[in-house]
C-alpha cells in the first residue's frame, strides 16, 4: 500500500547571500511570511519560526558557507496537520550539525541547535548532490508550542 504524500498548501524558497545580512534577511522574510499566512508578528508560533530559522541561518552562514555561493531558505506549510517545514541549505556538506548532549560543556558555539530542538517536532540533516539541508518541522497551533518548550529535555529522533 502507497503512503499518502503531503503536499504543502503552501511554500516560499529564497535564495540570499551566505552573509551575516543575509541571515538577518531569512529571519525577517520568515516572520513576514508567517504574518501573510496568518501567523502575526509578536505571537508564539512567528517568534519561534523567527528563532529557528535565524539559528539556522546564522549556521549554513557561519559553517556552511562557500565563498561565492549563496544559501536557500524554503518554507513549507502544510495545513491539514498545522505544519511548518523550515528548510535551509547551503553548499557546504563537510560540517554535518549535531545536537549537544544537555548538559554537556560547549564554550562558545553550540546552543544554537538546542534551540531548534526545543521549538521543532523533528529535525535532521540531508545531503545534497551539493551541500545540505538542515531542516525543521515546527507546529502552527500555540497548543502545541507550549507542549514543545515544556518537553525539551528528551532528545528527538533526527
Amino acid at each position: 500500500m502507497n503512503a499518502e504524500i503531503s503536499t504543502p498548501a503552501d511554500e516560499l524558497a529564497q535564495r540570499l547571500s551566505a552573509t551575516p545580512r543575509g541571515a538577518r534577511l531569512a529571519r525577517r522574510l520568515a516572520g513576514q511570511q508567517l504574518d501573510a499566512w496568518g501567523f502575526p508578528y509578536g505571537g508564539d508560533v512567528n517568534d519561534a519560526v523567527q528563532h529557528v530559522v535565524a539559528e539556522l541561518a546564522a549556521n549554513a552562514v557561519t559553517h556552511g558557507r562557500v565563498p561565492g555561493r549563496d544559501f536557500e531558505l524554503r518554507l513549507l506549510l502544510f495545513l491539514p496537520d498545522a505544519t511548518l517545514r523550515i528548510e535551509v541549505s547551503d553548499a557546504r556538506d563537510d560540517r554535518l550539525p549535531a545536537p549537544a548532549a544537555p548538559g554537556e560543556d560547549e564554550g562558545e558555539g553550540g546552543r544554537g541547535l538546542r534551540l531548534v530542538h526545543a521549538f521543532s517536532r523533528a529535525w535532521g540533516v540531508a545531503g545534497r548532490d551539493v551541500g545540505k539541508t538542515v531542516w525543521a518541522e515546527l507546529p502552527l497551533k500555540e497548543a502545541d508550542m507550549t507542549e514543545q518548550r515544556i518537553g525539551t529535555s528528551d532528545p528527538k529522533p533526527c
